[in-house]
């Protein structure tokens, strides 16, 4: 591959030398995302979805292969210092189930605060977020469609930032939605600030406020200023091909009339 498409989080400069591609810095964030998905109107009560009628919830949606036990070690310090409050997780499969409620069991945790939560079709995934309070974000390996989708659905994630592209997606996007105030830069700030969180009802519902105004003014959601940018940048990598110059890192401007 000549490149890969990143953003100022995503990869840093001095990480250049780890990548045989050449890096393409859009403006924003390097995911695109689609500015017309449905979220149905529907919303499941808790009961219907397998949650307590009371209490927080902690949601963590990513694939269950993604969870290292440093991280699930504070989501457990966290249902014990939360009383009443349960983790919400995505159902894989059921040896995944089982082993996660036997490690939550050996950490003073009551399996049954473990919920797992079945697949659905995209727009009933999305509405069942508005059962969540809160979404903890995965290292070393973000989330990333995931997490765009918590955003999308109006549920803030709290992340951490990684070495790694794959460990500092959520950062992107959250600072692309105009939330940089929920990216910590370790799992000590990580776990404080979620634990903050769910302590703090004001403070919460005026982050679920910023991000219902943000959501869509922000550029995280802004299909066409993401189009703009993604055709400037193929722009440039065509033109430097037909002058004969090899490939070569550049940073894509920012639309003169963004949408």
């Amino acid at each position: 591959m000549d490149y890969i498409v990143a953003d100022r989080f995503t990869i840093l400069e001095d990480q250049h030398c780890f990548f045989a591609e050449k890096v393409v810095y859009l403006p924003d964030t390097y995911q695109p995302n689609d500015s017309k998905r449905r979220i149905s109107g529907k919303t499941p009560t808790r009961a219907a979805a397998g949650l307590p009628e009371t209490g927080f919830v902690f949601c963590a949606f990513n694939n269950s292969y993604k969870i290292a036990p440093r991280v699930f070690d504070i989501w457990m310090r966290l249902l014990h210092q939360v009383e009443g409050s349960v983790l919400w997780l995505l159902e894989g499969n059921a040896t995944a189930v089982r082993n996660l409620r036997r490690h939550a069991e050996t950490r003073g945790i009551a399996p049954e605060r473990l919920v797992f939560a079945s697949r659905l079709r995209p727009e009933d995934h999305l509405a069942r977020h508005r059962l969540a309070d809160l979404f903890v974000d995965n290292l070393p390996y973000n989330a990333h469609t995931t997490a765009s989708d918590a955003l999308w659905a109006g549920l803030p994630v709290v992340t951490c930032l990684g070495a790694s592209f794959a460990g500092r997606v959520a950062g992107s996007l959250l600072d692309a939605v105009g939330l940089p105030e929920l990216i910590t830069d370790n799992l000590d700030g990580y776990e404080q600030l979620a634990l903050t969180l769910a302590r703090d009802e004001n403070l919460l519902a005026a982050l679920k406020a910023k991000l219902a105004r943000n959501r869509n003014i922000f550029p995280l959601f802004d299909t066409d200023r993401f189009r703009q940018h993604i055709e400037s940048a193929y722009e440039t990598m065509w033109e430097r091909c037909q002058r004969g110059e090899p490939p070569a890192s550049f940073i894509v401007p920012q639309a003169r009339n963004p949408s």
